[in-house]
């Protein structure tokens, strides 16, 4: 008799999933196939088939037997990393589960996400999710087992499918209609910088369809951040940011991923954000815009700020950031000695730490350098009078990696003490010249990091002023007095790789010409082989700077402000884009400079 997963390796026809079944025997899901078929000037019976493979494609079930099988090979795939959660956060999703959809989208670092979430909930007794997946994990054997626990593998480019879209907003409303849990990526795919990227909206959109259609359906998103210690598969993903081909995943790929897990690798911290009950969400929105253009994006804004607002910081973050400042090697007095501000800041600022851990307690600093010691991530040297660590030669980027996974917690920082430089340099009010430069820069880098409407943005701009002792009217002099005095400075370790890689996208756009159509790849790679040039030339302060990942979102503001259509005249505006650029590097390199003079 067969056991385990050897009892899916022969292929069969699967039996048809219950909301498949019941879609195809509405009557309105018929009506919606009819009226695509005449829009298409297509066969009703032709379309209508094409729909029915569509769905059994995408068709998934939760079996008892499928399920235990799921639990014991996720268990085997997530053996690097002990899961923490917090248990009064699952007691607060028992009480929503069942009486509605819960929505789960999730932040995703790591392959593990889309085991680790769907399988830990279940765990703890919230009912199974389907978990929405891309069609390119669609793999047998274990396409089979992951079907009957509950799998939904989507294809990812539906462009030139329209039948695949019907058919994939009936099955995503059908699972609404019967209170089933989704758990999906809102990133859409992996980050390769550790920071959250922006959110898609497909999954989102076809959920909002569901409840307009259904007034009596209802679904609670909630935020779900995942954030690991460390992770095995990091280099290959800082590698793949810096334009190396990816890996193709196939049955080769899942069995080197899970050897990979054999060594433990600390901790995972699985955290859930303030939920949003979606229908009371939409309607307050319809409130403030009865069109509803820009709804989905709205909700998809919030729900990554507050995965955001949920993701714990580290000890693994924060040591990073600590040894990416120093840029040498540093004994552990240093590295506490850099933290301790950090640490500070962090407390006042109400931000949560992962596992409750003290970040300025030596043991728990020293135990996380030899942890990354022992991944190759540091060197140490302990041949001296004192042990001394320093990021490893080629592992910059995994460092940054790590560090960013914390990058949320310090924008706000950031962005105030760049615009203390604006206010120090300004002959007029020097508070209104602070917060007229933390607007610009939320303007300038709102395709990176998720911040609050602009007034509220303000009002938190405002705080973390006054947090700075500068809560009311200064003057320049007082400006430049605190950024003398402040013992912490975080702009150049936080934007300054984010800023430079906009500046080299800037700085190919306004070398493009207005007769030159315009071509998004093109750029990009231009930008790759131009960045690593300035890299050499030491021209970026690190080659953390050379990004994909970095450069994308600075095409995107730069197709937002209107800088990359045919238009004739756009060589003035790009060469402002570029001006704008250079001067928040500018003063971002006068940040670095006094966090230079004060560790000399």
């Amino acid at each position: 008799m067969r056991s385990g997963l050897s009892s899916y390796l022969e292929p069969r026809t699967p039996a048809i999933a219950p909301e498949v079944a019941e879609l195809l025997s509405d009557d309105g899901f018929a009506r919606q196939i009819g009226d695509l078929a005449r829009d298409l000037d297509r066969d009703p019976s032709e379309v209508r088939a094409e729909a029915t493979g569509y769905l059994r494609e995408m068709g998934a079930t939760h079996t008892p037997r499928g399920m235990r099988d799921w639990a014991r090979f996720s268990h085997w795939l997530a053996r690097a990393h002990d899961l923490v959660l917090d248990p009064e956060q699952i007691r607060r999703l028992r009480r929503l589960d069942r009486r509605q959809s819960l929505l789960f989208p999730f932040s995703h670092r790591s392959y593990l996400d889309g085991v680790t979430v769907p399988a830990a909930l279940a765990r703890h007794g919230i009912a199974p999710s389907f978990v929405l997946a891309g069609a390119n994990l669609d793999r047998f054997p274990f396409n089979h087992l992951l079907r009957r626990a509950g799998f939904v593998y989507i294809r990812r480019s539906t462009g030139d499918l329209p039948v695949y879209r019907v058919a994939l907003r009936a099955y995503i409303a059908r699972l609404i209609h019967n209170r089933r849990n989704l758990c999906w990526s809102i990133e859409g795919g992996r980050t390769r910088t550790g920071k959250l990227r922006p959110p898609t909206y497909g999954v989102l959109r076809y959920v909002i369809d569901a409840l307009d259609a259904d007034p009596a359906a209802r679904a609670v998103i909630v935020p779900v951040s995942v954030v690991y210690e460390q992770l095995h598969e990091v280099g290959r993903m800082t590698a793949e940011a810096r334009g190396v081909r990816k890996q193709p995943e196939d049955l080769r790929w899942l069995w080197e991923f899970g050897r990979s897990q054999r060594e433990r690798f600390g901790r995972a911290y699985l955290e859930t954000g303030e939920p949003i009950p979606l229908p009371e969400r939409l309607t307050a929105l319809r409130g403030d815009e009865p069109s509803g253009r820009h709804m989905v994006e709205r909700i998809a804004l919030e729900t990554s700020h507050r995965i955001n607002q949920a993701t714990p910081v580290t000890t693994t973050a924060v040591v990073c950031l600590a040894l990416l400042a120093a840029d040498r090697a540093v004994t552990l007095d240093e590295v506490l000695a850099t933290i301790a501000p950090l640490a500070a800041y962090i407390i006042e600022r109400g931000r949560p730490v992962a596992g409750a851990a003290s970040l300025t307690d030596r043991a728990t600093i020293r135990r996380t350098l030899d942890d990354l010691s022992r991944s190759g991530v540091l060197n140490g040297y302990h041949g001296g009078t004192e042990a001394v660590w320093r990021v490893a030669p080629g592992q910059h980027l995994v460092a940054a990696f790590y560090r960013n996974t914390a990058v949320h917690m310090l924008v706000d920082r950031a962005i105030g003490e760049i615009s203390l430089v604006a206010a120090a340099e300004s002959d007029g009010n020097a508070l209104r010249t602070a917060l007229r430069e933390t607007l610009r820069l939320r303007d300038l880098l709102k395709f990176d990091f998720f911040f609050p409407p602009r007034r509220e943005f303000a009002e938190e701009m405002a705080a973390e002023l006054a947090l700075a002792g500068l809560n009311r009217d200064f003057t320049a002099a007082e400006a430049r007095d605190r950024l003398g005095r402040d013992p912490l400075l975080v702009a150049h370790l936080v934007l300054r790789p984010f800023l430079e890689a906009y500046q080299v996208v800037a700085d190919r756009l306004a070398a493009w010409t207005d007769d030159e159509p315009f071509d998004a790849e093109r750029l990009l790679d231009e930008c790759l082989r131009v960045g690593r040039q300035w890299a050499l030339q030491k021209r970026l302060s690190s080659e953390e700077s050379v990004s994909l990942e970095l450069f994308k979102p600075a095409v995107r503001l730069a197709r937002h402000r209107g800088l990359v259509d045919g238009t004739a005249g756009r060589g003035a505006s790009r060469a402002a884009f570029l001006a704008e650029i250079r001067d928040a590097v500018r003063r971002v390199d006068a940040i670095a400079a006094l966090a230079a003079r004060d560790r000399s």
